[in-house]
């Protein structure tokens, strides 16, 4: 994937998000699993953490699950995230990315989000993507590449 055609999406604090940024910034899109599951806590956490360094780099960050408004809005508030957290319910946007994999749970399978991310320019082209990602010290290279471009 090099380019994203533009599209549009929900998300928390009531906002249409539209990728690529219709504001000339970067996007890091993060996928995960489920809200307020360990993992994905940390991982809210920690790009929360780094927003304001994020954002001194022209780059809004925003994570991505199938979990609804509702349920993202729990899980921001719990948490105190300064970071938007997308719903993507139907799918749309894992698919376009290519975040559905078969996993294994417990020993049964099931398809479900690969923890994932991409950073995308202003004008749409994947610059960077992480696959399989291992949440400690995600946050800090995902930070680093965007303060190298």
């Amino acid at each position: 994937m090099n380019k994203i055609n533009p599209t549009s999406c929900v998300a928390t604090s009531n906002q249409e998000i539209q990728i690529p940024d219709s504001q000339g910034r970067n996007i890091v899109l993060y996928f995960y699993p489920k809200d307020d599951t360990p993992g994905c806590t940390i991982e809210g956490n920690d790009f929360t953490r780094l927003h304001e360094s994020f954002s001194s780099n022209n780059t809004v960050i925003y994570g991505v699950s199938r979990d609804s408004i509702k349920s993202h809005e729990k899980f921001r508030e719990k948490f105190n995230y300064t970071i938007d957290l997308i719903s993507d319910e139907d799918e749309s946007l894992c698919k376009l990315f290519d975040v559905i994999k078969l996993k294994k749970l417990y020993g049964k399978e099931h398809m479900g989000i690969e923890r994932s991310t991409f950073v995308i320019s202003p004008s749409g082209d994947v610059l960077k993507e992480w696959i399989k990602v291992k949440v400690d010290g995600h946050a800090e290279e995902v930070l680093e590449f965007v303060s190298a471009l």
